[in-house]
Protein backbone atom coordinates (compact mmCIF):
# COMPACT_ATOMS: atom_id res chain seq x y z
CA UNK A 1 0.00 0.00 0.00
CA UNK A 2 1.59 3.36 -0.89
CA UNK A 3 2.62 4.43 2.59
CA UNK A 4 4.72 7.41 2.85
CA UNK A 5 3.83 11.06 4.31
CA UNK A 6 6.73 12.22 1.66
CA UNK A 7 6.27 12.60 -2.27
CA UNK A 8 7.35 9.56 -3.29
CA UNK A 9 7.53 7.56 -6.01
CA UNK A 10 3.82 5.58 -7.79
CA UNK A 11 0.80 5.51 -6.73
CA UNK A 12 2.76 6.10 -2.94
CA UNK A 13 3.45 9.85 -3.92
CA UNK A 14 -0.28 11.24 -2.98
CA UNK A 15 -0.79 9.54 0.70
CA UNK A 16 0.28 9.66 4.17
CA UNK A 17 2.55 7.94 5.66
CA UNK A 18 2.83 4.14 7.38
CA UNK A 19 5.74 4.93 9.17
CA UNK A 20 5.30 9.00 9.67
CA UNK A 21 2.30 10.88 10.42
CA UNK A 22 -0.14 12.49 7.86
CA UNK A 23 -0.19 15.04 5.19
CA UNK A 24 7.36 -13.29 1.92
CA UNK A 25 15.97 -18.85 1.04
CA UNK A 26 13.24 -20.29 0.07
CA UNK A 27 12.38 -18.48 -3.46
CA UNK A 28 10.97 -20.76 -5.76
CA UNK A 29 12.20 -24.13 -6.16
CA UNK A 30 14.19 -23.54 -2.97
CA UNK A 31 18.03 -24.50 -3.51
CA UNK A 32 20.08 -27.40 -4.85
CA UNK A 33 32.35 -53.59 -8.43
CA UNK A 34 34.07 -56.61 -7.03
CA UNK A 35 37.21 -57.44 -8.58
CA UNK A 36 37.24 -58.11 -12.56
CA UNK A 37 38.58 -61.61 -13.15
CA UNK A 38 37.72 -61.68 -16.42
CA UNK A 39 38.91 -59.65 -19.70
CA UNK A 40 35.63 -59.53 -21.32
CA UNK A 41 34.10 -58.60 -17.98
CA UNK A 42 36.56 -55.54 -17.62
CA UNK A 43 35.97 -54.61 -21.23
CA UNK A 44 32.26 -54.24 -20.44
CA UNK A 45 32.87 -52.39 -17.06
CA UNK A 46 35.12 -50.18 -18.98
CA UNK A 47 32.59 -49.56 -21.82
CA UNK A 48 29.86 -48.67 -18.81
CA UNK A 49 32.01 -46.26 -17.70
CA UNK A 50 33.13 -45.21 -20.25
CA UNK A 51 29.28 -44.37 -21.56
CA UNK A 52 27.92 -43.36 -17.47
CA UNK A 53 30.64 -40.53 -17.93
CA UNK A 54 29.66 -39.13 -21.19
CA UNK A 55 26.23 -39.06 -19.93
CA UNK A 56 27.06 -37.03 -16.90
CA UNK A 57 29.65 -35.16 -18.95
CA UNK A 58 26.37 -33.98 -21.01
CA UNK A 59 23.96 -33.80 -18.53
CA UNK A 60 26.66 -31.30 -16.62
CA UNK A 61 27.09 -28.88 -20.13
CA UNK A 62 23.35 -28.94 -20.51
CA UNK A 63 23.24 -27.21 -16.88
CA UNK A 64 25.32 -24.99 -17.28
CA UNK A 65 24.12 -24.18 -20.71
CA UNK A 66 20.41 -23.47 -18.92
CA UNK A 67 21.62 -21.35 -16.21
CA UNK A 68 20.46 -17.70 -15.61
CA UNK A 69 23.17 -15.60 -16.86
CA UNK A 70 23.36 -13.04 -13.75
CA UNK A 71 23.58 -9.13 -15.08
CA UNK A 72 26.70 -7.76 -14.07
CA UNK A 73 25.65 -4.15 -14.26
CA UNK A 74 22.32 -5.05 -12.85
CA UNK A 75 24.47 -6.12 -9.89
CA UNK A 76 26.41 -3.65 -9.59
CA UNK A 77 23.09 -1.28 -9.97
CA UNK A 78 21.50 -2.70 -7.22
CA UNK A 79 24.40 -2.22 -5.19
CA UNK A 80 24.77 1.20 -5.76
CA UNK A 81 21.22 1.63 -4.14
CA UNK A 82 22.94 0.32 -0.76
CA UNK A 83 25.90 1.94 -1.13
CA UNK A 84 25.53 4.95 1.47
CA UNK A 85 23.46 2.82 3.92
CA UNK A 86 20.02 4.38 3.97
CA UNK A 87 18.57 1.58 2.15
CA UNK A 88 20.20 -1.41 4.07
CA UNK A 89 19.18 -3.68 1.92
CA UNK A 90 17.73 -4.38 -1.28
CA UNK A 91 16.58 -7.65 -2.75
CA UNK A 92 15.28 -8.37 -6.72
CA UNK A 93 13.99 -10.44 -9.41
CA UNK A 94 14.14 -10.67 -12.64
CA UNK A 95 11.88 -13.52 -14.66
CA UNK A 96 13.20 -13.37 -18.30
CA UNK A 97 10.99 -13.56 -21.81
CA UNK A 98 12.24 -17.27 -21.34
CA UNK A 99 10.95 -17.80 -18.31
CA UNK A 100 14.71 -18.00 -16.56
CA UNK A 101 14.75 -16.42 -13.12
CA UNK A 102 17.31 -14.29 -11.82
CA UNK A 103 17.34 -13.18 -7.80
CA UNK A 104 20.02 -10.97 -7.15
CA UNK A 105 20.50 -9.26 -2.94
CA UNK A 106 22.85 -6.25 -2.01
CA UNK A 107 23.43 -5.08 1.57
CA UNK A 108 22.24 -6.77 4.63
CA UNK A 109 19.70 -7.89 5.59
CA UNK A 110 19.83 -6.87 9.30
CA UNK A 111 21.75 -3.85 10.45
CA UNK A 112 22.49 -5.55 14.12
CA UNK A 113 23.71 -8.72 12.94
CA UNK A 114 25.28 -7.47 9.55
CA UNK A 115 23.48 -10.89 8.01
CA UNK A 116 23.40 -10.91 4.44
CA UNK A 117 19.83 -10.19 2.55
CA UNK A 118 17.74 -13.41 1.92
CA UNK A 119 17.99 -14.45 -1.44
CA UNK A 120 13.83 -14.03 -2.63
CA UNK A 121 13.25 -13.46 1.03
CA UNK A 122 9.65 -12.72 2.14
CA UNK A 123 8.78 -8.88 1.88
CA UNK A 124 5.76 -6.70 2.69
CA UNK A 125 4.35 -6.06 -1.03
CA UNK A 126 2.17 -3.01 0.46
CA UNK A 127 0.03 -1.72 -1.94
CA UNK A 128 1.19 -4.21 -4.88
CA UNK A 129 -1.86 -6.41 -2.64
CA UNK A 130 -4.39 -3.66 -5.38
CA UNK A 131 -3.64 -5.86 -8.19
CA UNK A 132 -5.01 -9.13 -6.20
CA UNK A 133 -7.57 -6.91 -5.01
CA UNK A 134 -8.83 -5.92 -8.09
CA UNK A 135 -8.39 -9.31 -9.90
CA UNK A 136 -10.77 -10.75 -7.34
CA UNK A 137 -13.39 -8.43 -7.84
CA UNK A 138 -12.79 -8.76 -11.88
CA UNK A 139 -13.40 -12.57 -11.46
CA UNK A 140 -16.36 -11.75 -9.22
CA UNK A 141 -17.50 -9.96 -12.05
CA UNK A 142 -16.85 -11.89 -14.87
CA UNK A 143 -18.71 -14.97 -12.84
CA UNK A 144 -21.43 -12.61 -12.87
CA UNK A 145 -21.89 -11.50 -9.01
CA UNK A 146 -21.57 -8.00 -9.79
CA UNK A 147 -20.65 -5.63 -12.51
CA UNK A 148 -17.92 -3.03 -12.44
CA UNK A 149 -20.70 -0.29 -13.39
CA UNK A 150 -23.08 -1.05 -10.01
CA UNK A 151 -23.02 1.62 -7.76
CA UNK A 152 -21.40 0.11 -3.87
CA UNK A 153 -24.72 0.48 -2.62
CA UNK A 154 -26.41 -2.19 -4.77
CA UNK A 155 -23.78 -5.18 -2.79
CA UNK A 156 -23.54 -3.36 0.29
CA UNK A 157 -26.82 -1.11 0.33
CA UNK A 158 -26.76 1.52 3.32
CA UNK A 159 -22.94 0.67 4.31
CA UNK A 160 -21.18 4.10 2.77
CA UNK A 161 -22.77 7.13 4.36
CA UNK A 162 -20.37 9.96 5.19
CA UNK A 163 -20.28 11.93 8.38
CA UNK A 164 -18.72 14.78 9.80
CA UNK A 165 -16.55 16.20 6.86
CA UNK A 166 -17.21 12.97 5.24
CA UNK A 167 -21.20 13.91 4.91
CA UNK A 168 -21.08 14.36 1.19
CA UNK A 169 -19.88 10.90 0.63
CA UNK A 170 -22.45 8.27 -0.40
CA UNK A 171 -22.46 4.86 -1.65
CA UNK A 172 -24.85 5.40 -3.78
CA UNK A 173 -22.83 7.76 -6.27
CA UNK A 174 -19.32 5.76 -6.00
CA UNK A 175 -19.38 2.44 -8.40
CA UNK A 176 -17.10 -0.13 -8.68
CA UNK A 177 -15.16 1.00 -11.42
CA UNK A 178 -14.63 4.53 -9.41
CA UNK A 179 -13.11 2.56 -6.64
CA UNK A 180 -10.55 0.78 -8.55
CA UNK A 181 -9.60 3.47 -10.71
CA UNK A 182 -9.41 5.74 -8.16
CA UNK A 183 -11.62 8.31 -9.10
CA UNK A 184 -14.09 7.45 -6.84
CA UNK A 185 -13.33 10.51 -4.40
CA UNK A 186 -12.81 8.89 -1.43
CA UNK A 187 -10.52 10.70 0.87
CA UNK A 188 -6.98 10.08 0.73
CA UNK A 189 -5.90 10.37 4.68
CA UNK A 190 -5.46 7.65 6.84
CA UNK A 191 -7.30 8.88 10.01
CA UNK A 192 -6.30 5.74 12.36
CA UNK A 193 -2.76 6.53 11.89
CA UNK A 194 -2.52 10.38 12.71
CA UNK A 195 1.24 9.87 14.18
CA UNK A 196 2.27 6.97 12.05
CA UNK A 197 2.64 3.50 12.54
CA UNK A 198 4.79 3.35 15.80
CA UNK A 199 2.15 3.61 18.14
CA UNK A 200 -0.34 1.94 16.37
CA UNK A 201 2.36 -1.04 15.37
CA UNK A 202 0.58 -4.16 17.73
CA UNK A 203 -3.16 -2.75 17.03
CA UNK A 204 -5.32 -4.43 15.22
CA UNK A 205 -8.13 -2.96 13.09
CA UNK A 206 -11.17 -4.54 11.45
CA UNK A 207 -12.10 -3.53 7.53
CA UNK A 208 -15.28 -1.93 8.87
CA UNK A 209 -13.53 0.31 11.58
CA UNK A 210 -11.09 1.53 8.71
CA UNK A 211 -13.99 1.97 6.50
CA UNK A 212 -16.01 4.17 9.33
CA UNK A 213 -12.76 6.51 9.82
CA UNK A 214 -12.81 7.15 6.19
CA UNK A 215 -16.24 7.92 6.13
CA UNK A 216 -15.36 10.86 8.51
CA UNK A 217 -13.18 12.93 5.92
CA UNK A 218 -14.09 15.00 3.19
CA UNK A 219 -14.16 13.88 -0.01
CA UNK A 220 -10.91 14.35 -2.32
CA UNK A 221 -12.70 15.48 -5.08
CA UNK A 222 -16.43 16.96 -4.24
CA UNK A 223 -19.74 15.51 -5.83
CA UNK A 224 -20.81 16.72 -8.82
CA UNK A 225 -17.17 17.27 -9.96
CA UNK A 226 -15.42 15.51 -12.94
CA UNK A 227 -13.82 13.00 -10.96
CA UNK A 228 -10.07 12.69 -11.54
CA UNK A 229 -7.51 10.60 -10.21
CA UNK A 230 -7.24 11.02 -6.36
CA UNK A 231 -5.04 8.13 -4.71
CA UNK A 232 -7.12 6.23 -1.68
CA UNK A 233 -6.06 3.64 0.10
CA UNK A 234 -10.01 3.58 2.08
CA UNK A 235 -10.95 3.17 -1.74
CA UNK A 236 -9.38 -0.38 -1.81
CA UNK A 237 -10.87 -1.14 2.27
CA UNK A 238 -14.25 -0.88 1.09
CA UNK A 239 -13.40 -2.93 -2.19
CA UNK A 240 -12.18 -5.78 0.02
CA UNK A 241 -15.70 -5.87 1.64
CA UNK A 242 -17.77 -5.46 -1.15
CA UNK A 243 -15.81 -8.85 -2.77
CA UNK A 244 -16.39 -10.41 0.35
CA UNK A 245 -20.12 -9.21 0.50
CA UNK A 246 -20.64 -10.65 -3.52
CA UNK A 247 -18.63 -14.05 -2.96
CA UNK A 248 -20.17 -14.84 0.63
CA UNK A 249 -17.02 -15.61 1.96
CA UNK A 250 -13.88 -13.69 3.58
CA UNK A 251 -11.43 -12.06 1.65
CA UNK A 252 -8.31 -13.72 2.23
CA UNK A 253 -9.82 -16.72 1.85
CA UNK A 254 -11.22 -15.52 -1.93
CA UNK A 255 -7.78 -14.58 -2.87
CA UNK A 256 -5.73 -17.22 -1.52
CA UNK A 257 -8.80 -19.54 -3.43
CA UNK A 258 -9.19 -17.79 -6.39
CA UNK A 259 -5.62 -16.16 -7.03
CA UNK A 260 -3.01 -17.12 -5.00
CA UNK A 261 -3.44 -21.43 -5.28
CA UNK A 262 -5.03 -21.01 -8.58
CA UNK A 263 -1.74 -20.16 -10.14
CA UNK A 264 0.76 -22.14 -7.51
CA UNK A 265 1.93 -19.17 -5.59
CA UNK A 266 3.54 -21.01 -3.08
CA UNK A 267 5.19 -17.59 -1.47
CA UNK A 268 2.56 -15.41 -0.95
CA UNK A 269 0.14 -15.36 1.51
CA UNK A 270 -2.45 -12.93 3.15
CA UNK A 271 -1.52 -12.79 6.70
CA UNK A 272 -4.46 -14.24 9.35
CA UNK A 273 -6.03 -11.66 11.93
CA UNK A 274 -3.19 -11.01 14.50
CA UNK A 275 -0.33 -12.34 12.01
CA UNK A 276 2.60 -9.83 12.96
CA UNK A 277 5.65 -11.88 11.59
CA UNK A 278 6.60 -12.13 8.22
CA UNK A 279 7.80 -15.91 7.24
CA UNK A 280 11.18 -16.86 7.41
CA UNK A 281 13.60 -15.72 5.44
CA UNK A 282 13.55 -12.50 5.34
CA UNK A 283 15.35 -9.32 6.00
CA UNK A 284 14.58 -6.56 8.47
CA UNK A 285 12.36 -3.45 7.30
CA UNK A 286 13.40 -0.23 8.58
CA UNK A 287 12.03 3.33 9.28
CA UNK A 288 13.82 6.52 10.11
CA UNK A 289 13.08 7.80 13.81
CA UNK A 290 11.51 11.43 14.07
CA UNK A 291 11.70 14.37 16.52
CA UNK A 292 8.80 15.89 18.89
CA UNK A 293 8.16 18.15 15.15
CA UNK A 294 7.63 15.01 13.31
CA UNK A 295 11.28 15.49 11.16
CA UNK A 296 13.27 12.66 10.39
CA UNK A 297 16.37 12.00 12.70
CA UNK A 298 19.35 11.47 9.85
CA UNK A 299 21.57 8.51 9.95
CA UNK A 300 19.10 6.78 13.00
CA UNK A 301 17.18 3.46 11.78
CA UNK A 302 13.92 1.83 13.57
CA UNK A 303 13.60 -1.80 12.80
CA UNK A 304 9.79 -2.06 11.80
CA UNK A 305 9.52 -5.50 10.46
CA UNK A 306 7.23 -6.68 13.20
CA UNK A 307 4.00 -4.85 13.21
CA UNK A 308 -0.04 -5.44 12.43
CA UNK A 309 -0.92 -5.32 9.02
CA UNK A 310 -4.21 -5.21 9.03
CA UNK A 311 -4.09 -1.05 8.97
CA UNK A 312 -3.84 -1.53 4.96
CA UNK A 313 -6.59 -4.35 4.80
CA UNK A 314 -7.21 -5.12 1.19
CA UNK A 315 -5.23 -1.93 0.06
CA UNK A 316 -1.84 -3.43 1.02
CA UNK A 317 -1.74 -6.68 3.46
CA UNK A 318 0.20 -9.02 1.25
CA UNK A 319 3.35 -10.49 1.98
CA UNK A 320 5.43 -12.74 -0.83
CA UNK A 321 9.01 -13.12 -2.42
CA UNK A 322 9.78 -10.98 -5.53
CA UNK A 323 10.12 -14.04 -7.82
CA UNK A 324 6.06 -14.56 -6.78
CA UNK A 325 5.03 -11.45 -7.58
CA UNK A 326 6.58 -11.87 -10.85
CA UNK A 327 4.74 -15.33 -11.69
CA UNK A 328 1.45 -13.55 -10.38
CA UNK A 329 2.61 -10.74 -13.13
CA UNK A 330 3.09 -13.44 -15.72
CA UNK A 331 -0.17 -15.80 -14.63
CA UNK A 332 -2.10 -12.33 -15.28
CA UNK A 333 -0.77 -11.64 -18.35
CA UNK A 334 -0.87 -14.96 -20.14
CA UNK A 335 -4.53 -15.12 -19.42
CA UNK A 336 -4.54 -17.37 -16.27
CA UNK A 337 -6.82 -15.23 -14.42
CA UNK A 338 -9.15 -13.29 -16.09
CA UNK A 339 -11.26 -14.00 -18.88
CA UNK A 340 -10.35 -11.55 -22.11
CA UNK A 341 -13.58 -9.00 -21.20
CA UNK A 342 -12.07 -8.51 -17.67
CA UNK A 343 -8.57 -8.44 -19.02
CA UNK A 344 -9.46 -5.68 -20.97
CA UNK A 345 -11.49 -3.75 -18.61
CA UNK A 346 -8.35 -4.14 -16.36
CA UNK A 347 -6.20 -2.26 -19.05
CA UNK A 348 -8.77 0.42 -19.45
CA UNK A 349 -6.97 3.68 -17.75
CA UNK A 350 -7.35 6.90 -16.48
CA UNK A 351 -4.85 9.68 -16.50
CA UNK A 352 -2.55 9.70 -13.15
CA UNK A 353 -0.04 12.07 -14.25
CA UNK A 354 -0.30 13.26 -10.88
CA UNK A 355 1.77 10.66 -9.57
CA UNK A 356 4.42 11.24 -12.66
CA UNK A 357 4.23 12.48 -16.15
CA UNK A 358 3.01 9.74 -18.51
CA UNK A 359 2.01 7.64 -15.78
CA UNK A 360 -1.57 6.01 -16.39
CA UNK A 361 -4.01 3.81 -13.88
CA UNK A 362 -6.41 0.83 -14.85
CA UNK A 363 -8.51 -1.15 -12.45
CA UNK A 364 -5.71 -1.55 -9.99
CA UNK A 365 -3.01 -1.72 -12.51
CA UNK A 366 -0.34 1.13 -13.08
CA UNK A 367 0.67 1.53 -16.53
CA UNK A 368 4.18 3.08 -16.25
CA UNK A 369 6.05 4.61 -19.80
CA UNK A 370 9.83 3.20 -20.10
CA UNK A 371 12.41 5.16 -20.89
CA UNK A 372 13.33 3.19 -23.84
CA UNK A 373 10.53 3.38 -25.16
CA UNK A 374 6.63 1.57 -24.62
CA UNK A 375 4.99 0.83 -21.45
CA UNK A 376 4.77 -1.65 -18.87
CA UNK A 377 1.87 -2.80 -16.30
CA UNK A 378 2.40 -3.81 -12.25
CA UNK A 379 1.96 -2.19 -9.26
CA UNK A 380 4.50 -0.33 -6.69
CA UNK A 381 3.65 -0.67 -2.68
CA UNK A 382 5.09 1.09 0.61
CA UNK A 383 5.02 -0.44 3.49
CA UNK A 384 6.97 0.82 6.52
CA UNK A 385 10.12 -1.05 5.95
CA UNK A 386 9.99 -1.86 2.82
CA UNK A 387 9.13 -0.28 -0.78
CA UNK A 388 8.58 -2.18 -3.73
CA UNK A 389 8.07 -1.87 -7.26
CA UNK A 390 7.05 -4.65 -9.79
CA UNK A 391 6.17 -4.59 -13.73
CA UNK A 392 5.70 -6.67 -16.55
CA UNK A 393 6.94 -5.91 -20.23
CA UNK A 394 4.73 -6.56 -23.00
CA UNK A 395 7.00 -9.43 -24.02
CA UNK A 396 7.20 -10.86 -20.74
CA UNK A 397 10.12 -9.89 -19.03
CA UNK A 398 9.10 -9.30 -15.01
CA UNK A 399 10.85 -7.52 -12.20
CA UNK A 400 10.34 -7.20 -9.00
CA UNK A 401 12.48 -4.72 -6.46
CA UNK A 402 12.42 -4.19 -2.78
CA UNK A 403 14.32 -2.24 -0.40
CA UNK A 404 14.13 -2.33 3.13
CA UNK A 405 13.59 1.59 4.15
CA UNK A 406 10.50 2.86 2.62
CA UNK A 407 10.97 6.63 2.89
CA UNK A 408 14.58 6.84 0.99
CA UNK A 409 15.89 7.11 -2.04
CA UNK A 410 12.64 6.80 -4.38
CA UNK A 411 13.30 8.28 -7.50
CA UNK A 412 17.01 6.62 -7.23
CA UNK A 413 15.03 3.01 -7.16
CA UNK A 414 12.64 4.13 -9.80
CA UNK A 415 15.36 5.00 -12.29
CA UNK A 416 16.88 1.79 -11.54
CA UNK A 417 14.00 0.33 -12.03
CA UNK A 418 13.52 1.37 -15.34
CA UNK A 419 17.08 0.55 -16.38
CA UNK A 420 16.34 -2.87 -15.22
CA UNK A 421 12.91 -3.26 -16.97
CA UNK A 422 14.76 -1.49 -20.49
CA UNK A 423 17.38 -4.74 -19.63
CA UNK A 424 18.04 -7.45 -22.78
CA UNK A 425 19.45 -10.32 -20.84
Amino acid sequence: MGVSANVQFGECLLLQGLSRPAGTSPGPARRRRGVVVAAIAAVAVAGIAVSSAASAASADALKEKSTPVRDKSLQAGLEELVKDGTLPGALMSVRNRDGRVVNYTAGVGDIRTKSKVPTDGYVRIASSTKMFTAVAILQLAGDGKLALDDTVEKILPGVVRGTGDGAAVDGRNITIRQLLNHTSGMTQAMPLMPRGILPIKDRYFDARELLDAALTQAPAVAPGQDRAFKYSNAGYVLLGLVAQKAAGRPLAEVITDQIINRIGLKETYYPGPGDREIRAPHPQGYLPPTDDEGKEIPGELIDITRFDPSIAGAAGQIIATPSDVNKFLVALQTGRLLKPREMAEMRQTVDASAILPGWRYGLGLTEIPLSCGGVVRGHGGDADGFQSRSAITPDGRAVTIVATNDGARIMEVLTFFDKVLCATK
